[in-house]
């Protein structure tokens, strides 16, 4: 058993951190706007200990469902359930109890985080089948990886204001702009196995749809940013997340694989600067 942990490593994707952290930087935003930049440090834990299960659970779930489809596609023939080292059942027990660590960890938070936890559960664990039949399961992608947002809120404050559901909303036109990135690797694997993609969905417009998204996901950060009356440091940290977006542009444009996923990783950056932003903000305005 011991020397099969690297192989449950790499199912967890623990020596892959970028999905955590994409995970990670909107619920942490949702956090600070939710405290006005002073997060309850248990409820901080939590979440961050709760994205980093949520995460490896749903990647689990999603090797347990692409099981049949990754031996096709370059980047993924080598995943320890394509390979044989790890059991179908074996992935399963994995994720639930995954899962399980990460409902007992909201237990003691109030009821409506619990509820709420409901359909994060089941948005993690559904995503990888909306692959078979949703046009953009990127969005949905979106939701799911954003649901910590509303989550944050109501574990703070006990409600989810209508700013929480555009702080939503502006997550998942990130989410769609970088996946849409980091599908467009793949593009010709999944065309070939029959998997929809928002790469696919968008196809010569990709690029386009990639940057709208960006453009809309920024100005909505901007609206959030008026309406809790935030500072100069905040707007700032906007604008260099532009100046990233569009550097974007020039790696992407010419849809090789490996600059469009040197895109992809370099949205970490723009989640670490509005999140380094919101900290400095909020604390140099106490």
């Amino acid at each position: 058993m011991l020397s099969r942990l690297p192989a449950f490593a790499r199912l967890m994707r623990i020596d892959k951190p970028i999905g955590t952290l994409l995970l990670l930087w909107p619920t942490l935003w949702g956090l600070w706007f939710a405290s006005n930049g002073r997060p309850d440090p248990m409820l901080l834990l939590i979440f961050c200990l709760g994205t980093f299960l949520m995460r490896a659970a749903g990647c689990v779930i999603n090797d347990y469902c692409d099981r049949d489809f990754d031996g096709h596609v370059e980047r993924t023939h080598a995943r320890p359930l394509v390979s044989g080292e790890i059991k179908p059942k074996e992935a399963l027990l994995l994720a639930a109890a995954l899962a399980l660590t990460a409902f007992l960890l909201v237990l003691p938070l109030n009821r409506l985080t619990l509820l709420l936890s409901i359909p994060a559960v089941f948005l993690a664990g559904s995503y990888p089948l909306t692959k078979r039949f949703l046009a953009l399961p990127q969005a949905y992608l979106g939701i799911a990886f954003g649901f910590g947002i509303p989550m944050a809120f109501a574990a703070q404050t006990g409600d989810v204001p209508a700013f929480a559901w555009i702080l939503l909303l502006a997550n998942i036109l990130w989410t769609i702009a970088y996946d849409t990135e980091y599908a467009m690797v793949d593009r010709p694997d999944d065309l070939k196995i029959g998997i929809k993609t928002s790469a696919i969905t968008f196809g010569r417009f990709d690029v386009i749809a990639i940057m709208l998204c960006f453009t809309g996901f920024i100005a909505l950060m901007a609206w959030l940013g008026i309406e809790s009356q935030r500072g100069v440091i905040y707007f700032i940290s906007l604008l260099i997340s532009a100046g990233l977006a569009l550097q974007q542009y020039s790696q992407i444009i010419a849809r090789e694989p490996a600059d469009c996923f040197k895109a992809f990783l370099s949205n970490n950056r723009i989640g670490a600067v509005i999140f380094m932003g919101l900290v400095l903000d909020y604390g140099l305005s106490h």
